[in-house]
């Protein structure tokens, strides 16, 4: 019997005790994201921007180049580390990792002129086709150091951009990441030769230009600057109209009197993994940077029974690009809005307190713009059956007030629920009411937005004891049963 075919019979996929699995959404689209794959050869650049390079990304086979310029050797290295894993998570294949100590970045090729010639020694001796940088370059500094080295370069900005625009999937997704690579895109428009200078209009452009071509004209790459704020304007209004959405759904929430968390933190934290621990979501989760980009919100219930609506937002990381800052703000608007952040931590990182510093950067830059104080913070450190016992008591002693927890196991979930509901004042109060039969609405609304755990029915009516929130309590204090 051939072998493939008696290991298709022998598989469990034919055993007669087989039980159908099916999948959950997080599952199937954890299996559409591992089906794709890049593609060697094939180009990113935009389709209608002609003659021009849009910095095409082939990471294939990278370099990595860091500037220590303060911190520790441990700190560098950490940050390298971490570039490394954003490079695996688009696609990539590291061969070499390089860290340079400087006071500051060159200003002509970002690791010094001399550094560079040694970076293209490296480049030739690994067959790298990219070098990715561990910062935001100019378009001056990537352009001089390109000279040099000789293969394409690229930076953390870039990078970042790149894996967002792989995993983006719902269509404010799609548009935020699209702004965000146009605002980086657009001062780093190039192209090849003479086809940027060429101009049309008046007697420059020639006796053969005739009716409709004089005037002052336009460069080749100022049109397609042109074309690209054309488009960056269209994708704000698409994004401020779904804005309008959100706001919508957000403010029906409050209406609802239904408190609002908000999960905020590192990528690959294990935010995901602690919504879906807590409210049985079934979202997608991957040990991956950045494998949420659309928040998600479900509705989950504190330890005293109350309820309440858990959103999982978008992951941070040291150095967010300005521009998807800027692009995700309505998405980061879920933090504003919150009565508690539950702020996670990866437990078994190397450095969690600085993901802890880089998370609350950005979520006071977000906050401040409004004017208003941070929601308070509940600190959970997560992943703590894959923390070694040393790690995790620094943890303890540096942050007393954090809850540990394993969203993969269960552990602590149960001290968590506890602590959020103490963090969050009550919405609703207890009531013991008599409901005149006639006045059947009252029940209805009883029912529909409180919570009811004792009802009988007597010769006045109907007497209901439970939880209602404190708007509806008002309505009900007449028919109060003393």
């Amino acid at each position: 019997m051939n072998s493939d075919l008696r290991a298709n019979l022998d598989s469990p996929m034919t055993h007669p005790d087989f039980v159908h699995h099916t999948p959950s959404a997080g599952e199937l689209a954890l299996d559409d994201r591992t089906a794709l794959r890049r593609v060697a050869g094939l180009s990113t650049e935009l389709a209608d921007i002609s003659e021009v390079e849009y910095r095409q990304l082939r990471l294939e086979r990278v370099v990595l180049v860091g500037v220590w310029t303060e911190g520790s050797a441990a700190d560098a290295d950490a940050s390298l580390a971490e570039l490394a894993a954003l490079a695996e998570t688009a696609g990539s294949e590291v061969l070499e990792g390089v860290i340079q100590r400087r006071d500051r970045p060159d200003p002509a090729t970002y690791i010094g002129s001399g550094k560079a010639a040694e970076l293209r020694d490296i480049v030739a001796a690994t067959g790298a086709d990219t070098i990715i940088c561990d910062g935001e370059l100019s378009p001056a500094q990537l352009t001089a150091l390109e000279k040099i080295v000789k293969v394409k370069v690229i930076d953390r900005t870039a990078l970042i951009l790149d894996i967002f625009a792989q995993h983006a999937t719902s269509r404010e997704g799609k548009a935020q990441v699209a702004l965000a690579q146009m605002e980086y895109m657009l001062p780093r428009l190039r192209g090849w030769g003479e086809s940027m200078s060429r101009q049309a209009g008046g007697r420059a452009g020639g006796a053969g230009g005739g009716v409709g071509t004089r005037g002052p004209g336009e460069t080749k790459i100022e049109t397609d600057r042109r074309r690209i704020r054309e488009r960056m304007a269209k994708l704000r209004r698409d994004i401020r109209a779904m804005k309008q959405v959100r706001d919508t759904q957000r403010s029906r929430r409050v209406a609802s009197d239904v408190p609002a968390v908000a999960i905020v933190g590192y990528t690959n934290a294990g935010k995901s993994s602690l919504l879906n621990a807590l409210t049985g979501a079934g979202v997608l989760v991957e040990n991956a940077l950045f494998a949420t980009l659309e928040p998600t919100t479900r509705r989950g219930e504190f330890a005293d029974g109350r309820p309440f609506v858990l959103t999982d937002t978008v992951g941070f990381v040291r150095h967010l690009p300005t521009q998807l800052v800027e692009a995700f703000r309505s998405t980061l608007e879920e933090v504003v809005g919150a009565e508690l952040l539950v702020h996670v931590v990866d437990g078994s990182d190397v450095n969690p307190l600085a993901q802890i510093n880089a998370v609350r950067q950005v979520v006071n830059e977000v906050v401040a713009e409004y004017g208003i104080a941070p929601p308070p913070e509940l600190l959970v450190v997560n992943k703590i059956d894959a923390a070694d016992g040393l790690t995790l008591a620094h943890l303890r002693r540096a942050l007393p007030d954090a809850v540990f927890v394993s969203a993969r196991t269960g552990d602590g979930l149960g001290r968590l629920q506890s602590r959020m509901a103490e963090l969050v004042e009550p919405r609703d109060t207890v009531v013991d009411v008599t409901i005149p039969y006639s006045r059947g609405e009252l029940v209805n609304r009883i029912h529909a937005e409180g919570r009811v755990d004792a009802v009988e029915h007597t010769e006045t009516g109907t007497r209901i004891k439970g939880r209602v929130p404190m708007s509806l309590a008002a309505g009900l204090a007449d028919f109060a049963t003393f």
